[in-house]
């Protein structure tokens, strides 16, 4: 009997080898062929998924943009719970947001690649459609974490939230640029400090 394959779950597995080949060689090297035999797979299977070059390289820059965001959301429904104690919404902030951050072996790998698929996507309209996307996904997710510690009552007095939301997303994206260069734990004191200085003086944690 010939085996059922699952044409969205091959798809990504496609967008995993095309992950894995930016990482090690460059956004450049991730051919039709090249991105096959890192799946492991005939070119001809690929093209069957993917209608040429520029389509797989799409969707594989949609699909870690997906996946972040489901990371980042599964962060939500705690932290903007009123029940939440306050101690513990402080350090799921913290979580959330450093999910945008290369702090893990993961995380790092994907902040390569992303950081690959965004300087490309200067020079194409499609890739920056993903770009425009995803950059406007953070910062909407940024001054929604903001606005949900303002109505708690844990930040400061007359912040311009909208400032202060470009503000944390702009220091984001700058550790995201550091990564290699930074070390974890010194990009987590960076953004733990930016927090802080944004919280009432007896809502900085211990």
């Amino acid at each position: 009997m010939p085996k059922i394959v699952d044409p969205g779950a091959r798809r990504l597995e496609i967008a995993e080898a095309v992950f894995r080949v930016i990482q090690r060689d460059g956004l450049a090297q991730a051919s039709l062929r090249s991105v096959a035999e890192e799946a492991g797979l005939a070119i001809g299977s690929v093209r069957h998924y993917f209608n040429g070059h520029d389509e797989l390289i799409v969707f594989a820059m949609r699909a870690l943009g997906d996946r972040l965001e489901a990371r980042l959301l599964s962060h939500l429904p705690d932290l903007l719970d009123p029940a939440t104690p306050r101690s513990r919404r402080q350090k799921i902030t913290e979580a959330l947001l450093s999910e945008l951050l290369p702090l893990t072996e993961q995380t790092r790998a994907e902040t390569d690649v992303w950081l690959a698929f965004s300087s490309a996507a200067k020079n194409r309209t499609d890739l920056a459609e993903e770009a425009a996307r995803m950059y406007e996904g953070v910062r909407a997710l940024v001054r929604r974490v903001l606005d949900g510690a303002n109505e708690a009552g844990g930040l400061l007095d007359d912040l311009d939230l909208a400032v202060e939301t470009e503000r944390l997303a702009a220091l984001l994206d700058g550790l995201a640029w550091a990564t290699g260069r930074t070390s974890p734990e010194l990009m987590r004191a960076v953004l733990r400090r930016h927090l802080e200085t944004l919280r009432r003086p007896e809502q900085v944690m211990e």
